[in-house]
């Protein structure tokens, strides 16, 4: 590795913006960097769904092999697209504060229709819990940058598109008309960057654990434990958010089906030194009543 470290990142805005932001963390241990732009498959192919192309770390995998092959230092992730096992050989090097973990709906009107509204989004998860609660509703695909998406909602004949908050704000993107979904469970580690390195560069990885930020650490970890126990993929229609509160930790899981007609929910308090948070809870909600039944209907 040469003085100066190698950043690799999606090319998309947010992704530049992300991976800027964490150019300036390295910058306040004085670590100087420079971007290096990498194409995605999730970004190359924006036609197909994503739990149709059949590829595990989508939006991750063409960095964690550049990172194999010492083409970069680093790669900047958007962690709910990271799978729960990385690549032999590499590492997480940090996990920044993380961003709002929320989804918002954003729509064409104030007064969306209350019955038969056409959403669009291409996550599972989000199509699920959307269906869970508005069964009369319909949900169309819809990929794409932040920009290209909102794009699409203004010339297509829907009502709405579900968005990550978190990304909308790094955009400061303006959003006339929006609506918080503080009910739907979002994605596992949604809203949080998880910084990769090789396992090798043991010098430098130590001097970036310095840069954790230590609750959402313990947050990210929880719901990703719980995703990696379900065995669901960045893909699965599956929802976990953890918070730190004083010396607790509280979680909320869900499992959905993806027309929304079942739908199990997990809700805990544990102590922050409790280990294993993440498996605790996804063994709790698969003791519910048509848990076990829903989750293998959905892997198979």
């Amino acid at each position: 590795m040469s003085n100066l470290i190698r950043i690799g990142t999606r090319d998309s805005t947010l992704a530049l913006w992300q991976a800027r932001h964490v150019q300036e963390m390295l910058r306040s241990i004085e670590l100087e960097s420079v971007l290096v732009p990498v194409k995605s498959t999730g970004d190359i192919n924006l036609t197909q769904p994503l739990y149709e192309m059949g590829i595990t770390g989508v939006f991750t995998k063409e960095l964690d092999i550049a990172l194999l092959n010492n083409q970069i230092d680093l790669a900047v992730h958007s962690m709910k697209d990271v799978p729960t096992l990385l690549p032999s050989g590499l590492t997480t090097a940090f996990v920044p504060k993380r961003g709002n973990p929320m989804d918002v709906v954003v729509v064409k009107s104030k007064r969306p229709k209350k019955n038969g509204a056409v959403i669009a989004t291409s996550s599972l998860r989000r199509q699920a819990q959307w269906l869970n609660r508005y069964p009369k509703d319909s949900v169309v695909p819809l990929r794409g940058n932040v920009q290209t998406r909102l794009n699409k909602l203004n010339n297509e004949n829907w009502d709405g598109a579900i968005f990550a908050l978190a990304g909308l704000e790094r955009l400061e993107i303006p959003i006339k008309n929006s609506l918080s979904l503080d009910w739907m469970i979002p994605a596992p580690a949604q809203g949080a960057l998880m910084v990769v390195g090789r396992e090798s560069d043991k010098k430098m990885i130590s001097q970036l654990h310095s840069l954790n930020h230590v609750p959402t650490v313990l947050c990210v970890k929880a719901e990703r434990d719980f995703l990696r126990t379900l065995q669901g993929g960045c893909s699965a229609p599956i929802g976990a958010l953890a918070s730190v509160d004083n010396d607790k930790i509280r979680f909320k899981g869900c499992l959905t089906d993806l027309d929304g007609k079942v739908h199990v929910e997990v809700e805990e308090v544990f102590e922050t030194k409790t280990q294993n948070i993440g498996e605790k809870a996804a063994k709790i909600l698969l003791k519910q009543k048509g848990a076990a039944a829903l989750l293998n209907k959905i892997k198979g």
